[in-house]
């Protein structure tokens, strides 16, 4: 009996250590943009918008603490081990959520950015949400839609990883994933050189009329200066933008990174492309110089470091021969 009592107390006590360490951590404060956002406790309905954000928080480990995702399905982003991940987790919206929808599912802190998910104007947004007590985390790099800030770069990433870890309470599993990506990215500069001839680089995402394409302000220009390139785009001070067709000709593009996501494939964006007489006389068209990337690699997240790599060997594939093979895996 007194051996039962002596196991209940330590029990007891043990837990009690580990709420009280718990709480210790609370509030927390993080920049999100230009806020500062303090949590009393871990969030424990969060909404992600989106496959990057999506695939950050189960990274994390924090799909226990989600109550759905959305904007994945209506744009055909995720790749089926995220979407195995996933399954049974509801995706509360195909593309952008209503404010009403979020209300709705409880919500306690929404993850999105600017065009992930929220629109400057639109329904939801940080201040649309907080009256009805929903949190608001924006991805950092979107800041560049409200905000003046410098060009996108990987720092934007593991800055939202660590200010996922500090929100959730799980910054060791944070500084894991950042150092591990670090460490692959380093990797990949050491197998580049020091030296490396930067090539010329155009993103193509999408559009006929104009392209839609990464700006300095885009995370792709981040990835290519990575993988020893140049984003062509690179003096242009937005994030994704439209852009003409001559101001790509004028560049003269060695390599064209295309995104690969929703209902146009890689290959049809590729057709059109290299269908385009006007484009016939652009180094990367003339040499069929194309790189596909994924949408969830191509925007912030923790496949971006699959993207560099990719991009890597296309535009420097001697240094990624099979005898110089460079071992790149995600995270």
């Amino acid at each position: 009996m007194i051996a039962e009592l002596a196991r209940a107390l330590m029990a007891v006590a043990l837990v009690s250590v580990t709420c009280n360490a718990h709480a210790a951590h609370y509030p927390v404060t993080v920049r999100s943009c230009n806020r500062e956002v303090t949590f009393s406790r871990a969030p424990t309905r969060a909404v992600s918008n989106d496959v990057n954000l999506t695939e950050m928080m189960l990274r994390l480990g924090l799909r226990s603490s989600m109550a759905g995702y959305t904007g994945i399905g209506g744009w055909k982003t995720a790749q089926p081990s995220v979407r195995a991940e996933l399954n049974g987790l509801p995706e509360l919206a195909l593309r952008y959520p209503s404010l009403e929808m979020l209300v709705a599912s409880g919500a306690d802190l929404y993850v999105a950015g600017w065009n992930y998910g929220m629109r400057v104007g639109g329904p939801v947004t940080p201040a649309t949400l907080a009256r009805f007590g929903i949190a608001a985390y924006e991805l950092t790099e979107s800041c560049a839609h409200v905000m003046p800030r410098p060009p996108a770069s990987l720092d934007d990433v593991y800055s939202d990883l660590r200010n996922l870890g500090a929100i959730f309470d799980v910054e060791a599993r944070a500084h894991a994933l950042i150092a591990a990506m670090q460490s692959q990215v380093d990797a990949i500069s050491r197998a580049l050189g020091p030296k490396i001839e930067r090539t010329r680089v155009f993103v193509y995402d999408s559009g006929e009329d104009k392209p839609f394409t990464a700006a300095a302000l885009a995370m792709p220009t981040a990835l290519i200066r990575a993988a020893g390139g140049r984003n062509v785009m690179d003096d242009v001070r937005q994030s994704w933008t439209q852009v003409s067709w001559e101001s790509v000709i004028a560049r003269n593009p060695q390599a064209i990174v295309i995104v690969d996501y929703g209902a146009v494939t890689a290959d049809q964006k590729i057709r059109f492309l290299t269908g385009n007489p006007a484009l016939a006389n652009v180094d990367a068209i003339r040499l069929r110089r194309f790189i596909v990337v994924p949408y969830d690699a191509a925007t912030p997240g923790v496949r971006n470091i699959d993207a560099i790599a990719t991009i890597a060997r296309g535009l420097h594939p001697a240094l990624f021969a099979p005898g110089n093979a460079l071992r790149t895996e995600g995270p």
